[in-house]
């Protein structure tokens, strides 16, 4: 019975990973359409590339986010950490000890990736690792 139950369980928890999926890119779509009418509608809105790097990038982590809800595996997570900070990294340059903080957090997912996570496991999703 108690088998049953947890499988129940993981089948619904599944479909709403999904549900939030499809959700969330319907919305990066929006955004990507409202990105695209600013260009040609805005005067110089290509003078503020920033503010079009940060909303496109913005819209990428989504899309990476999507991705690894659909399918959460370990290499999936991983990507999404990875893609995050390096959009951390190209955006935000204020602070050179924070950039060299985020490329030190890059080699270490990397690192991660590499050495710690055993090959198998890498495409095997989360839910299903015992």
């Amino acid at each position: 019975m108690h088998k049953k139950v947890e499988i129940i369980m993981r089948k619904i928890l599944h479909i709403l990973e999904f549900v939030i999926a499809i959700l969330t890119l319907i919305v990066l779509i929006g955004m990507l359409g409202l990105e695209i009418y600013k260009m040609f509608t805005v005067a110089d809105y290509f003078s503020s590339m920033d503010q079009f790097l940060h909303n496109i990038l913005t819209i990428v982590v989504g899309l990476e986010f999507v991705r690894m809800l659909v399918d959460l595996t370990p290499a999936n997570t991983l990507e999404v950490l990875i893609v995050a900070l390096a959009r951390q990294v190209i955006l935000v340059h204020d602070n050179p000890l924070s950039n060299v903080a985020s490329v030190l957090c890059i080699a270490g997912l990397f690192a991660t990736r590499r050495f710690l996570i055993p090959k198998k496991e890498m495409t095997v999703e989360m839910s299903q690792v015992e």
